[in-house]
């Protein structure tokens, strides 16, 4: 294989927000396959790009060194569900707050864990 039909396979990006020492925010990212495979940008779009160019490299000087190139990792189903515990107290604070923003516990309850993660943006199910 050459290293364009690796860029082909289904690697996953990891894409996280950040922010520098200066309070300048960016995007960072990474394949995680590719042990120092990542780069930077100024917008997700920016750094997705950036981390294509990052991988074609990596690659190619894998290739060139005679290196085992890791194919990209299976990606497991989930359902989406799951169930959390949590004293009643909290789940009745977590109503309150999800009426007070006009959405649904569910939709407040994903919407706090993905940003949380630094997801901004939950798909409702």
């Amino acid at each position: 294989m050459e290293a364009e039909d690796y860029l082909a396979l289904p690697y996953a990006i990891e894409l996280v927000q950040d922010v520098d020492d200066d309070g300048h925010r960016g995007w960072v990212a990474e394949i995680e396959e590719l042990p120092g495979c990542l780069s930077q940008g100024s917008t997700a779009e920016e750094a997705i790009a950036n981390v294509r160019d990052a991988m074609l490299g990596w690659i190619s000087v894998a290739l060139e060194d005679g290196r085992t190139i890791p194919q990209p990792r299976a990606l497991g189903t989930y359902s989406g569900k799951f169930i959390v515990r949590v004293p009643s107290s909290l789940h009745a604070d977590l109503v309150k707050t999800a009426t007070r923003e006009g959405v649904s516990l569910n939709q407040f309850v994903a919407t706090t864990l993905a940003r949380s993660i630094g997801r901004y943006e939950t798909k409702a199910s």
